[in-house]
């Protein structure tokens, strides 16, 4: 016998789910796309993308994912042979190093580990001793996918503010954007790129590039740069077919005009507090699960480097695999993969999932999500601590309040 019937609760990090305004205002037919309402909900879309990115400067819009976003920050920012410095705290920071060195970019990259955010000591030294200034940009992950360790972006800034590093600072806050507080003006961030699929709560398809005067000055020299990539006519184009480089992703513009209209509408300091409680109560219940039992842990031990839109964790291999496998086909609920903590030959791979808690969620979502694997584990007799329910229940109604 199996409870999964009903609608399924994707909890994995992005795509996420998508609110029922959203997939309505995508249910349409195509509109013109030479002029009327399209061109009016496009410019509509990007003033909103930048209130949530916390930037009055530029923002060129791409059809593709975050992968796309990685290619088109550093088409536009490098030259062949050009150096960039990769801070790396998980899978993704590895990813966004690897597209570089394959578009012929020098890469030199420090590795932080999974379970850490940068260690602003380590960082400060390999600028000290880029004497020559060679370094053109730094490259860095606010929250990385795999991992969920959050860096401290502004303290970033203010380290090469410090060595008076002329370096520029571009961010990849695909899974922050939409959840996490982000500030990109007023933590002095040059380059975001971001994505639909995850805090923006539209289906994967569209990335963004926001980007400063300081990194629209340094494109200028950039050879990289090819005519779909360059952002400068996706963001000053004077006709509309520009923004795109061709047609424009007509559906998704007013999805994610939807989506927008609903962060907005909630207000972003809100948005970021509501991810805030669920992330805490995920991860009190994580701490009743491993009290007593090492084999069970979240991924991150500090909690101040924690990403509010994910939590990865580990309940030892193969507890992990079966205990996804359960909580899918048995009760409807989908928890990611442990994504870059082993390689997938490697029989530790099958001991790491992910608890998303992203977009547009809520408590009795992320609670029930929390009950069912509480019901896995129970079924499958993994060993664990027990009070969880009740602790995320507790956690939930302090952030709450009468």
């Amino acid at each position: 016998m199996v409870v999964a019937q009903g609608r399924h609760y994707h909890a994995i990090p992005g795509p996420s789910v998508m609110p029922d305004r959203v997939l309505a205002a995508m249910q349409r037919a195509a509109p013109n796309i030479y002029e009327g309402e399209i061109i009016d909900v496009a410019a509509k879309v990007q003033a909103n993308l930048k209130i949530v990115a916390g930037t009055t400067h530029y923002l060129a819009m791409y059809i593709g994912n975050g992968h796309a976003t990685w290619e088109a920050a550093n088409a536009n920012l490098f030259s062949r042979g050009d150096k960039a410095l990769v801070l790396a705290t998980g899978h993704f920071g590895f990813g966004w190093a690897a597209s570089a060195q394959a578009m012929g970019i020098d890469v030199a990259l420090l590795d932080f580990g999974k379970t850490a955010a940068v260690d602003l000591a380590r960082f400060e030294s390999a600028l000290r001793a880029d004497h020559a200034h060679e370094i053109k940009v730094v490259l860095v992950t606010h929250v990385d996918t795999a991992t969920t360790v959050r860096n401290d972006i502004a303290a970033l800034r203010q380290v090469l503010d410090l060595v008076r590093h002329p370096a520029l600072l571009a961010v990849d806050a695909i899974a922050s954007m939409g959840c996490d507080p982000y500030l990109m003006d007023a933590w002095g961030v040059d380059v975001t790129v971001a994505a639909s699929q995850k805090g923006l709560m539209t289906p994967p398809g569209m990335g963004f590039v926001w980007f400063s005067p300081k990194a629209l000055a340094l494109s200028a020299s950039a050879d990289l740069r090819s005519p779909y990539w360059n952002w400068q006519p996706r963001a000053f184009g004077a006709e509309f077919w520009q923004l795109w480089a061709g047609t424009a992703p007509t559906h998704h513009i007013y999805g994610l005009e939807a989506a927008l209209d609903l962060i907005l509408a909630e207000g972003l300091p809100a948005v970021w507090a509501r991810h805030k409680a669920l992330a805490a109560s995920v991860w009190a219940a994580f701490d009743a699960w491993a009290l007593g039992y090492e084999h069970i842990a979240m991924n991150v031990p500090d909690p101040a480097h924690r990403g509010t839109s994910v939590t990865a964790a580990r309940f030892g291999a193969p507890h992990a695999m079966n205990l996804r496998i359960w909580c899918e086909k048995n009760a409807g609920v989908t928890l990611g993969i442990g994504l870059g903590m082993a390689d997938p030959s490697d029989p530790a791979y099958h001991g790491f999932l992910r608890v998303a808690h992203m977009g547009h969620v809520n408590a009795h979502m992320t609670l029930g999500a929390l009950s069912v694997i509480e019901a896995g584990l129970s079924a499958l007799d993994i060993p664990h601590g027990h009070g969880a329910l009740t602790a995320a229940a507790h956690s939930i109604a302090r952030a709450v309040g009468p």
